[in-house]
Formats: C-alpha cells, structure tokens, sequence
C-alpha cells in the first residue's frame, strides 16, 4: 500500500502553504486529491511528484494560466503529448532568453566592480578631501558606465504610460 501524505506534510515538504494547495486543487492545477475517511486530503507520490514540476514551472516564471493550460492538457493523456511539448519548448525558450540577459547583466556587473576596485585603488592612494563631499561633476564612474552599459545592454523600457524620455 503506498503512503499518503496530509495536507501539513505536503506543505512542509514543498514549501507551499496548505491554503495554496487547496488553491491548486479548486483551479485546476491538481486533480482532485484523495480524501482520508474523515475528509482530509492524502496526497499520494504521484501527487508530489505532479507539485514537483509544477513548482518548477512556477520557478521558471510560468504564469498560472500557462500552468493550468498544461495541466488540463496533461489530463488528456498522451492525446495532447506533442501540444504540451511544443508548450515546453517554447517556456524553455523564454527561460533560456532570460538567462542570456541575466549572464549579460552579470558581466556587466562583474565589469563594473573590477572597474570600482581600480577606483578604489587610486583613492587610496590619494589624500583624502577635507569637505568630506565630493564635488558635483562627473565621476570616472559616469563616463565607465556610458562607454559599457550602452553598448551591451538594451534601453531601458519605459514604465507604462512614460514616454521613454521622461523617466525620472
């Protein structure tokens, strides 16, 4: 006989709360659980293995309408097998896009410390100023970031209902 799991278990393991379990379950996104004699739900290893990927898909950034459309054509059987792969070739697709734009943010990142730890090195060689302050101009900083950022990073998008110029 295979071991069930209550609700607070299921949680636990997941990290999901029980409130969002139900959640899942009243949408669409699992199929009605199991249910103990008392009316609790038991969730058995199909189950978690289900709250396993779906999990993923929500760590990936899948929206819940994209889970539940895949969910509802899982419960088609191997019918609807080629629509959810081709469903997950084009998540895997987005997913993969934005790792790109984060490694290149990273590298930018990465540009931009090694380009502040110079700085810092300078300075430190330097006397510190009296004011404390540093006068307004331009730093090295400022010109650093517009020969970099520039060119490998797209413009910035602008928030809705801003003209892409006036961003504050």
């Amino acid at each position: 006989m295979e071991t069930s799991l209550t609700i607070a278990e299921v949680a636990q393991r997941t990290g999901l709360t029980a409130h969002t379990l139900r959640y899942y379950e009243r949408i669409g996104l699992i199929a009605a659980v199991s249910r103990a004699p008392g009316g609790q739900r038991r969730y058995a290893s199909a189950d978690m293995d289900w709250l396993a990927f779906l999990l993923r898909l929500r760590e990936t950034g899948m929206p819940i309408q994209g889970m539940q459309a895949f969910a509802g054509l899982r419960s088609q059987g191997d019918a609807s097998v080629g629509e959810r792969r081709e469903m997950l070739e084009a998540h895997l697709a987005e997913v993969q896009a934005r790792v790109e734009a984060l490694q290149q943010s990273m590298q930018v990142l990465s540009t931009k410390i090694a380009h502040h730890r110079a700085i810092e090195a300078k300075v430190k060689t330097k006397r510190p100023s009296l004011s404390g302050t540093a006068p307004e101009r331009k730093t090295s900083d400022d010109e650093h970031t517009s020969k970099t950022d520039q060119r490998r990073q797209p413009a910035l998008r602008a928030r809705p209902g801003q003209a892409a110029g006036n961003r504050r």
